[in-house]
């Protein structure tokens, strides 16, 4: 398997989904659009709808038939992101290259912009859903639970009231689990759903998305000190002057690295069973591993 192909294949997937359901309505309402396009459209990884369709595809799934879900859980995750600069929360001025929302629309309409993603996202899937009602309306579930506040944005909660103090492994683990994991458990739960996983794929799919968002995290902490904005496109250091906890803060730079490849790891270690049909999972596994930005 060619993994770069098969990745930039479900990215294309991805992208041309996303244009197909997000449809601007040229009216009065035409700012609010302009908003929630410039961050949609600004060059994402697009990881999570990928993953969603990985993970329906392991089962046998038609990946197109999860791009709905997919494609709601990166509206989801654009929107946190808007909001997530805001200067009531990090107060960040560039993301992906490109100044954050706010600074472009300003304050108010960013968190319009936010909001009017959000819905647009349960929108977009229940609009466009190609599966069965029951389905639908249990993939939307999960959807709701891991982005609400048992979810990411608890985990935003614990990272916003953590500024400035430092805290313990267990809480920084629990909020990254959910700050960051969550949604990866959200397009891995239901992917492997609409692909026809059984109860047991669609726990194992969680518990692979769960030790890939600590690795992600992990490594989005040692990049935020060894990497540069301009190969990132946001601000380095950012964590630093928040004075925020991190994997990096709390074990050390080495540590970190060492726990990035175990969460690594662990996450592959779950696909085993799944044997030649996992390839492509544990090629994304690695692939966020060694990733750069």
């Amino acid at each position: 398997m060619d993994f770069l192909a098969e990745f930039e294949a479900k990215i294309n997937l991805a992208n041309q989904s996303l244009q197909k359901y997000f449809v601007k309505q040229e009216n009065h309402q035409a700012a609010i659009y302009d908003a929630m396009e410039y961050s949609l459209f600004s060059g994402g990884k697009r990881i999570r709808p990928v993953l969603c369709a990985a993970c329906a595809e392991l089962f046998g799934g038609d990946p197109e038939e999860a791009m709905p879900f997919a494609c709601a859980i990166e509206m989801i995750h654009t929107y946190s992101l808007i909001h997530d600069d805001l200067p009531c929360m990090d107060d960040d001025d560039l993301r992906r290259g490109k100044p954050t929302n706010h600074v472009v629309y300003g304050e108010a309409m960013a968190v319009l912009a936010g909001d009017a993603l959000l819905n647009c996202a349960f929108e977009t899937a229940l609009n466009h859903s190609k599966v069965s009602p029951a389905t639908t309306v249990e993939a939307l579930k999960i959807i709701g639970t891991l982005s609400g506040t048992e979810g990411m944005i608890g985990g935003q909660v614990i990272d916003l009231e953590s500024e400035g103090t430092s805290i313990d492994s267990v809480t920084l683990m629990a909020m990254h689990v959910c700050k960051t994991g969550a949604l990866m458990m959200a397009a891995a739960k239901a992917g492997a759903l609409v692909g026809g996983g059984s109860k047991e794929d669609v726990l194992n799919m969680e518990k692979f998305a769960r030790y890939l968002g600590v690795a992600f995290q992990i490594k989005d902490d040692i990049l935020d000190v060894e990497s540069t904005t301009e190969v990132l496109g946001k601000p380095v250091g950012s964590d630093s002057e928040n004075e925020k906890t991190t994997f990096v803060t709390l074990y050390g730079l080495e540590q970190s690295k060492k726990m990035l490849e175990d969460y690594t790891r662990m996450a592959i270690e779950v696909l085993d069973e799944y044997g030649e049909r996992a390839e492509f999972l544990k090629g994304l596994a690695n692939f966020l591993l060694q990733r750069d930005r």
